[in-house]
């Protein structure tokens, strides 16, 4: 039976688990007392015969065989070794527990897609629900030693209800070297299937929907045959049994009081009752208790699975969904909340204080902003803001952009007057303030944008022209001037296609 005490720690206090140290039902005390009592009293043994039996020579080779023995338990590494086993058994314990099949969710599809309120519609529902159940009792008769000895044999199942004559007569005459857990499950099937057949269940949808929860049911009993076929390798189990027992007969001759092998040493403490070597005999052997009691939990510890219970209401609970609750449904009417926008129940006086508590909003909904005004301040985006560079990337971004105009081709973004703020004095700072400039070459650029400038003033425009078009049209002019031109022969029809570089001429 499984110890429950959640509610003796619902809340955090203090001591709040001293309370539970004095509990005998599922307590490590119950699990390790007997191996505890052995080994204090096989202690005590050797220590009456060293104290009382031995004389003095053979004390000076019991004391040297103890030293040895001592050095010999650093040489075990019980942490390691019982911590990761424990904690694979703890794992795989808890793993069994979720592959309990429950039929839950399967009989809620059952009630709701399987109709009909006559005789044969209620037959249908309890004979698939009940099918369902059936396997389950069967897997786990092949499990658990609680189950097996309730229904030792398929009689006992027949008279519990699970099965009918005609059904094990069917069941006893398939022939199988293996566990027949699954049948019922087959049989579930061929009945839904009939059930499609006679318009029982309206579509394939509800159909395909009985079939993937029995499916998930079904995988719950095969994963639980597999857990209790395949265990933890026997000699992972050898070696911490080993390891542990070994520990501790090496405590029993090594923890023992010694007496100072030269006159005239000053020798250990004798304490008759070595405090330490028990807590650690208590702690170690009831890690390894603790793992034997829950590597196989369905068998009858105080903490293995109530099966037997799991049974009975897991039929109980499916035959009355998909029978008395089928179509039985309470009056549909307006809730309490129906006139109110927010929804507030009512609190009793013992949790009324948790009203005042305010709701949570988000980690940084209290988070107060920074109380200089400028830095609340949404900045304006400039275009001088889209030309920011790392320090490292501006090494290698250093060239022209490409939509400064083709007068100032190869002078950087300089004489781009929509890139950059003029200074006070009516100059433009560099967009390279890190790299050195020619002071001449700065001077002529500046004075050439004013002579530009003056002429674009005083040029009359005329309908459909842009002012400055004409000093434009000329620059580009002069530009091309400038650059270097280069004849392009065109290619002759016999040369195209061809793979020769002399078809191209400059």
């Amino acid at each position: 039976m499984t110890i429950s005490y959640t509610l003796k720690v619902a809340n955090s206090r203090f001591g709040g688990f001293s309370k539970l140290l004095f509990r005998w039902k599922g307590s490590i005390y119950k699990l390790l007392y007997k191996e505890f009592i052995v080994f204090v009293v096989l202690y005590a043994l050797l220590s009456l015969v060293y104290r009382r039996l031995l004389t003095e020579e053979q004390k000076r080779l019991y004391t040297k065989v103890a030293q040895y023995c001592n050095r010999s338990t650093d040489l075990i590494p019980m942490s390691f070794v019982l911590g990761f086993y424990v904690t694979l058994i703890v794992n795989r314990w808890w793993a069994q527990y979720t592959s309990i099949p429950l039929p839950d969710q399967l009989m809620c599809v059952i009630s709701s897609n399987v109709h009909g309120n006559d005789e044969r519609g209620r037959i249908l529902r309890r004979t698939l629900i009940r099918y369902a159940n059936l396997s389950a009792v069967l897997i786990l008769r092949s499990v658990s030693t609680r189950v097996l000895k309730r229904f030792p044999t398929m009689d006992h199942v027949v008279e519990a209800g699970f099965m009918t004559q005609d059904e094990r007569k069917k069941f006893e005459s398939l022939h199988s070297d293996f566990n027949k857990y699954w049948i019922p499950c087959v049989w579930f099937t061929n009945l839904a299937a009939q059930a499609r057949r006679d318009g029982r269940i309206r579509d394939d949808v509800a159909l395909r929907l009985l079939m993937d929860e029995l499916n998930l049911y079904r995988a719950k009993c095969s994963m639980l045959f597999h857990y209790d076929w395949i265990s933890i390798p026997l000699v992972y189990t050898q070696v911490v049994t080993i390891a542990v027992y070994s520990f501790f007969a090496f405590c029993l001759i090594g923890r023992q009081f010694l007496e100072p092998l030269e006159p005239g040493q000053e020798g250990d403490l004798d304490m008759y009752v070595p405090l330490s070597t028990l807590l650690q005999f208590f702690f170690y052997a009831g890690w390894l208790k603790v793992a034997e009691q829950i590597i196989n939990p369905f068998g009858e510890d105080d903490d293995d699975f109530e099966t037997n219970k799991l049974i009975d209401r897991n039929l109980q609970v499916s035959l009355l969904s998909v029978d008395d609750m089928y179509q039985n449904l309470p009056p549909a009417v307006k809730d309490k909340y129906w006139n109110e926008s927010t929804a507030q129940p009512p609190y009793t006086t013992a949790t009324a204080a948790e009203t005042l508590k305010p709701s949570f909003l988000g980690s940084t909904f209290d988070m107060r902003m920074c109380e200089d005004a400028e830095q609340s301040q949404p900045a304006e985006a400039s275009p001088s803001m889209m030309r920011i560079q790392t320090p490292l990337l501006s090494r290698f971004f250093t060239a022209a952009s490409p939509a400064i105009s083709i007068k100032n081709f190869g002078r950087g973004s300089r004489g781009h007057p929509h890139l950059r703020r003029p200074r006070a004095d009516g100059s433009f700072p560099s967009p390279y303030p890190n790299r050195s400039e020619d002071p001449e070459s700065v001077a002529r650029i500046e004075e050439e944008e004013m002579e530009d400038e003056e002429s674009r003033a005083s040029e009359p425009t005329t309908p459909g022209s842009r002012p400055g078009g004409t000093q434009l049209l000329e620059a580009s002019k002069t530009q091309r001037k400038e650059l270097p031109l280069i004849q392009v022969k065109a290619p002759s029809s016999e040369s195209i296609g061809a793979d020769r570089p002399e078809a191209w001429e400059p």
